[in-house]
């Protein structure tokens, strides 16, 4: 794996993580009963982006080392994944 398919990697892991990470702990203006008119009662009061962005990283890092762990120790290759038998065969 390469220094650019590394970071591809990464930020794949990161935004994905990210999108799991948003809804733990969000208050809506609903559950906080301050509803501004206009606005639905699902919008966040409180959404703490920062800290969630932090955790985001941290946990992304740890999941990066795992899978990039595996792909560089050669445990799962790309002729893992060719099932119809297309790739030549690899040392």
């Amino acid at each position: 794996m390469g220094i650019t398919s590394g970071l591809v990697l990464y930020a794949v892991i990161w935004f994905m993580t990210f999108l799991v990470v948003i809804p733990i702990r969000l208050e809506t203006q609903g559950d906080a009963g301050a509803v501004v008119p206009g606005t639905h009662a699902g919008a966040p009061e409180r959404h703490f982006l920062k800290q969630k962005a932090w955790i985001t990283t941290g946990a992304a890092a740890v999941l990066w080392a795992i899978i990039a762990g595996v792909i560089w120790s050669g445990v799962i290759s790309v002729n893992d994944f060719d099932w119809l038998n297309r790739l030549p065969d690899r040392p």
